[in-house]
């Protein structure tokens, strides 16, 4: 499986962007892609996760109610829509593919993608 991100760029505090992560190559059928996000000089963390079918979806503390992850199963793509960007949002952020049919946050994650750069200015 393949997954490609794409969608981040430079923005203004208080602005918003929209990532995308298609996915590609093997054909499953349980499982849950998430978001991580990497800033310079952290660890990895966990932003939101989504299940296959879009019913279920899973958000860290720091992103609730200015993030939303959907997927669009025909086209084996997810988004994250990005509102209410702060400087603290600034980081790589990851597409990736975990299986089975719910977030697991003490499993690891299967397949990952590269990266896509959200850089939000003061």
């Amino acid at each position: 499986v393949q997954l490609q991100a794409s969608g981040g760029g430079l923005v203004q505090a208080g602005g918003s962007l929209r990532l995308s992560c298609a996915a590609s190559g093997r054909t499953l059928t349980s499982y849950t892609m998430a978001w991580f996000r990497q800033a310079t000089g952290k660890e990895r963390e966990f932003v939101a996760a989504i299940d296959h079918g879009g019913s279920r979806t899973w958000y860290a503390d720091s992103v609730k109610g200015r993030f939303t992850i959907s997927g669009d199963n025909a086209k084996n793509t997810v988004f994250l829509q990005m509102n209410s960007l702060k400087p603290e949002d600034t980081a790589v952020y990851y597409c990736a593919i975990q299986y089975g049919s719910r977030w697991s946050p003490g499993t690891g994650m299967n397949y990952w993608g590269k990266g896509t750069q959200v850089t939000v200015s003061s």
